[in-house]
């Protein structure tokens, strides 16, 4: 279970605020207006943030003083954060080996995740030679061969078509649901959530709401929220 108690973030004038709890293997969908604190809450939990105060838990475990990369999570940026001069399976091995020195296992591991992302015909071009989509599969898989038990996806997908944009959203949703992954998604679209199908996190003006369940989202009579949803 990922716990978040009492967290503030003082980003000069604004602030954030939450207060939730996760259970392992839920599909979080995180929506709001622009500028309300969405990818600031992602990026606290990531540890790019400094808290103010507050503790985040994971399974019992305190790692809200742990440098980013000894957290149990990755992170998933819009901009895919590719190396240029490294072919699509490198890029991909590179998240378990700096050096992209793997064992059998390991290579074994970057296969078949390239496999599952459907890049198997393009494992040795450049990122310069993809599609906006194809990137955004090497960056996916990249998260994906980590094997950390939290993904946290900041606007990832919002660069694709609609279409496309389904097809990440349910490759991501299927990975999550068989490796039990906890997958935390920002998305402007709540479209994205209804995909996602599970649990929502509202944020407003630096208010993070405690999840509920996407059709309760929808229904809700909360002025912020209808206002958010245009209705």
């Amino acid at each position: 279970m990922l716990k978040v108690k009492n967290l503030i973030v003082d980003l000069g004038s604004f602030r954030l605020t939450a207060d939730f709890e996760i259970e392992r293997g839920s599909l979080i969908s995180i929506v709001g207006p622009s500028g309300a604190g969405k990818s600031s809450l992602l990026n606290a939990l990531a540890g790019f943030i400094p808290l103010t105060s507050g503790v985040i838990k994971w399974n019992g475990s305190d790692f809200t003083k742990l440098d980013p990369g000894l957290r149990p999570l990755s992170i998933l940026f819009q901009d895919y954060n590719l190396f240029s001069h490294l072919t699509v399976k490198d890029n991909i091995a590179i998240g378990l080996r700096p050096n992209l020195k793997l064992n059998d296992l390991e290579t074994d591991l970057v296969n078949s995740v390239i496999e599952e992302v459907g890049l198997s015909k393009f494992k040795f071009i450049k990122p310069f030679q993809l599609s906006g989509g194809q990137r955004t599969r090497v960056s996916l898989a990249r998260s994906i061969v980590r094997s950390k038990p939290i993904l946290l996806l900041d606007e990832a997908f919002s660069g694709l078509g609609p279409a496309l944009r389904s097809e990440m959203i349910k490759l991501i949703k299927d990975k999550s649901i068989k490796e039990g992954i906890t997958l935390i998604m920002v998305s402007h679209h709540i479209k994205d959530a209804i995909e996602l199908d599970q649990k929502v996190i509202f944020v407003n003006d630096g208010e993070t709401m405690k999840p509920t369940n996407v059709s309760n989202f929808i229904n809700s009579h909360d002025e912020n929220i209808r206002g958010y949803i245009g209705s």
